[in-house]
């Protein structure tokens, strides 16, 4: 599946050209931070305190959507675990998908999935591909004070997305995330697994301060 994957991301990639900027490793670093700075900053409709208090880790993208009569999506950014030191330096991943409609024009969503449980973590560790829903449940996350002390069972993933302004649970049932190693080679200057990253066993670039210090 990795294999078939890659070469759907790159035909996707080039049909949606017009809709993205090539981010650098770092701007989706910066980006990933501006993202978890703007969910906390919505005491009352963003992510609750308890949640982001236990999450074990978060995966944070930017995806944009686009096309005429063909229309698609292409996603990438982080992932970071909760160690005994703190936070872990970035893990880069990225995401595509595929649809036909009638959508015209582009659209930028960010989205925040929170790692409620080791496995979560964990399944983002392995270097390849994560299926939401598949190996990890996955459901719209609760919005708001009041949603902290809620009894909604806990799903090993909450998903969360901002789009134009509004911010709500995300359904991202079905989405497939698949580790960048090269990305994660570029931004730490010498082949590094998901795995290592995550377990805090790579010195994160001082550049990725700025991230942890949001988280």
């Amino acid at each position: 599946m990795k294999k078939e994957f890659h070469v759907f991301y790159l035909v996707l990639a080039m049909a949606l050209a017009p809709f993205a900027v090539q981010a650098t490793e770092q701007d989706q670093v910066n980006q990933a931070a501006t993202i978890m700075a703007r969910f906390k900053a919505l005491p009352e409709n963003g992510i609750p305190r308890g949640i982001l208090r236990d999450a074990r880790g978060f995966a944070i993208l930017t995806i944009a959507k686009g096309g005429f009569v063909f229309s698609g999506k292409i996603g990438e950014g982080v992932v970071v675990a909760r160690t005994a030191e703190g936070w872990s330096g970035p893990s880069f991943v990225r995401t595509g998908g595929a649809g036909f409609g009638a959508q015209i024009g582009g659209e930028v969503t960010e989205l925040v999935l929170v790692l409620n449980t080791p496995e979560a973590v964990k399944a983002f560790s392995h270097g390849g591909n994560v299926q939401l829903g598949g190996e990890l449940s996955v459901a719209a996350g609760p919005v708001g004070r009041t949603a902290d002390a809620g009894v909604m069972p806990k799903a090993a993933v909450y998903a969360y997305s901002r789009s134009k302004g509004l911010f709500a649970g995300a359904s991202v049932e079905g989405s497939v995330l698949i580790t960048n190693a090269d990305a994660n080679r570029h931004y730490y200057g010498r082949p590094v697994t998901a795995r290592a990253i995550l377990k805090d066993r790579v010195a994160p670039p001082r550049a990725a301060s700025v991230l942890r210090g949001t988280l």
